[in-house]
């Protein structure tokens, strides 16, 4: 059939695919908290860092509790020259790097290797390299630094580079080809769906340094189409009994995979972020389980795979209606399947991917695990990466011996939500039945009701309205937990707390805290470690002075703390504002350096037109870094796609389509990255 272009349905001030505000609680706004300590001008004035560091010094000193042997812990070095802002249409790394790219979607990795072409099918899609890099981590084989197995999360996909059908639409970066009857071809629904998930691949360093993908049963993709097993306190209840599983207990796929996280037994978690936007519900009403997490009554979804023209079972179950008679006879659940952490086994290709419920449901952007302690409880940090949405905790039951740690340890404990309080202090709120209001009398039957419902629970509870919370990293020396918070323009003007300072705040900043006696307490003490933005409108509160010209970012998203202790800070500023007036200044999407001790930052890397720097990691001796490039020429308008008129070309050059790829960094006399 014809193909017709669907111009996407996203609002304009959230990057694609980013969900609606969906929070209406009376909770405290973390603005608030800071304003009613000391005034804007004062906090931008260095006030807020002498005000907090007097809580902290009088409570709980940063740098004391974790250091090892109750030493302080050394400052990192950062040993490179910054480089300048720019909007080129390339990868710049500072003078005595070496940069170049690897694996860009559609390289072939596993099956018969299918080469990459526009007009590849789904099918070899699903043994390629999927879209929109995202997080990534390196696991070595055998404690190689050049040769292991690179897992990364393809967040979405950009359908109208995705497809040769698309080529002279009018499409923009959320829009997609679909038939002159409003159905979608069914390959490039399949195409779609492999393109988003996980890859694994294992890739070696060969003799002339250049790294390239080796054949292995373990290389393989796990898409919007695997199936996967829920376990924990949801897995078997009515909350996820679907047509495909009327028990309960499996699911197909994964979405929206953002950000991830390492466990301590070595395993890989990838975080379910802006999922809801997948599926249409036409059911006059829509209950909590779906209406807080932004599902609304409609008939679209975000690329209306439910509209495949087969109407295949694998493509309808994203229409959530109540069509049959009980919720084993449709998809009505289906979206209560996803907000989950994946844990996927790199090294068992024939393990089945497992949702672990206990971590909570929301739009995760990662989990961030503390350091594993024999004998201790296992601990992970998460973000709910929406507007006014909250930072969460979960502590093990049972404890941690390396010998027989395995996911098992996620099904059981307590996960926990943060409020943050004026005076630099903070408490964890436990989301357990019978504690913090989560009762059958308040709605709460309970602890799997709970969990598919976390963010209500957390509204129920009291936590604080934080602005956007996306990557967590944990300080290996001092145990300083840090968290990005990116934007929020629709915090207004009173609204301001201490944690969230800044009314329409369009930059973005960081936050730390320390726990109280370890990362399992309830108690914590917290500062802010920056605030983004440009010269007038920015602070690294250590410092206390404006950001200087080698520094200036805005929207802080991925997060990294490497073994030195650098803190590696990747931005992501929307597409729709990228490179235009009061964002001109900051240029294209780029990655960081900072010493947590000082407050130092500097420009380590700059990307491509129209992307964001996401995902970093380096191999077990520091000295090769892996950096992910996502939707390279995503500011391209409709009517210059249709024309052919790309804004960018980038990895490949010429007159080639971008792709989303990943970085290879090193330096030119082989020392330890950002040293």
């Amino acid at each position: 059939m014809t193909q017709h272009q669907h111009p996407g349905h996203v609002d304009p001030v959230l990057a694609a695919g980013d969900e609606p505000m969906s929070n209406a609680s009376a909770n405290g706004y973390f603005g608030d908290i800071l304003e009613a300590r000391i005034s804007r001008r004062a906090m931008l004035r260095g006030s807020l860092a002498a005000a907090v560091a007097g809580a902290m010094a009088t409570q709980l000193p940063f740098g004391s509790a974790f250091a090892a042997g109750g030493a302080s812990a050394p400052a990192p070095s950062l040993g490179f020259k910054a480089i300048p802002v720019s909007a080129a249409d390339s990868v710049v790394v500072p003078e005595g790097y070496r940069v170049s790219a690897i694996l860009p979607w559609g390289t072939p990795i596993s099956g018969d290797m299918p080469a990459f072409s526009l007009d590849a099918s789904g099918e070899a899609q699903g043994h390629q390299v999927g879209s929109h890099h995202d997080g990534v981590h390196f696991f070595p084989l055998e404690g190689s630094s050049r040769d292991g197995l690179l897992v990364m999360n393809h967040e979405y996909v950009e359908p109208r580079f995705l497809h040769a059908a698309a080529a002279g639409l009018a499409l923009d970066r959320n829009g997609f080809p679909q038939n002159a009857d409003g159905s979608r071809d069914d390959d490039q629904v399949l195409k779609e769906l492999n393109a988003h998930g996980v890859s694994v691949v294992r890739i070696r360093e060969g003799s002339d340094g250049q790294w390239q993908v080796v054949e292995d049963a373990r290389n393989r993709r796990i898409t919007g189409l695997t199936p996967m097993r829920l376990a924990g306190p949801v897995a078997g209840t009515e909350h996820v009994v679907t047509k495909y599983s009327p028990d309960g207990t499996m699911t197909r796929g994964t979405l929206n995979n953002c950000a991830h996280g390492v466990t301590p037994w070595n395993t890989y978690l990838a975080a379910e972020e802006n999922w809801a936007g997948y599926f249409a519900n036409s059911d006059a009403e829509i209950d909590r389980r779906q209406a807080r997490y932004g599902i609304q009554t409609r008939d679209t979804g975000r690329y209306q795979w439910h509209r495949a023209e087969s109407g295949a079972d694998e493509f309808v179950r994203f229409d959530a209606s109540s069509r049959g008679a009980t919720p084993a006879e449709d998809y009505r659940n289906e979206p209560h399947a996803f907000g989950w952490m994946v844990e996927i086994d790199p090294l068992d290709p024939a393990a089945t991917p497992v949702k672990r419920t206990h971590l909570g449901r929301f739009a995760h952007e990662g989990v961030i695990f503390a350091p594993a302690v024999e004998g201790q409880p296992v601990v992970a940090y998460s973000g709910d990466d929406a507007r006014f949405e909250y930072i969460y905790k979960f502590v093990s039951a049972r404890p941690y011996h390396a010998a027989t740690a395995d996911g098992s340890l996620l099904d059981e404990g307590t996960l926990y939500v943060a409020r943050f309080h004026e005076d630099g202090r903070g408490e964890w709120l436990a989301l357990a039945p019978g504690e913090n209001g989560l009762t059958p009398e308040n709605g709460f039957a309970d602890l799997a009701d709970i969990l598919v419902n976390t963010r209500a629970a957390a509204d129920q509870a009291g936590a604080t309205k934080m602005d956007r919370p996306e990557w967590g990293a944990v300080d290996p020396a001092t145990g300083q937990v840090y968290f990005t918070l990116t934007n929020n323009t629709r915090r207004e003007a009173g609204d301001e707390d201490a944690a969230n300072p800044r009314a329409e705040n369009h930059f973005g900043h960081i936050i730390r805290w320390q726990e109280e006696g370890s990362h399992a307490g309830t108690r914590f003490a917290w500062d802010l470690f920056v605030l983004a933005g440009d010269g007038d409108d920015s602070q690294p509160i250590l410092a206390g002075e404006p950001l200087g010209q080698e520094a200036i970012f805005a929207n802080p998203d991925g997060l990294w703390i490497d073994a030195d202790r650098r803190v590696w800070i990747q931005t992501d500023i929307s597409e729709s504002v990228m490179n235009t007036g009061i964002f001109e200044v900051f240029g294209n999407n780029q990655m960081l350096a900072a010493n947590p001790e000082t407050g130092e930052i500097r420009r380590f890397l700059t990307g491509p037109v129209g992307q964001e720097i996401t995902g970093v990691v380096t191999t077990p001796d520091q000295r090769t870094m892996f950096v992910n490039v996502q939707h390279p020429g995503a500011t391209t308008e409709a009517e210059a796609f249709a024309a052919g008129e790309l804004v960018s070309h980038w990895p490949d050059g010429g007159s080639a389509i971008p792709r989303s790829a990943t970085l290879v960094i090193t330096r030119e006399d082989g020392g330890i990255i950002g040293a």
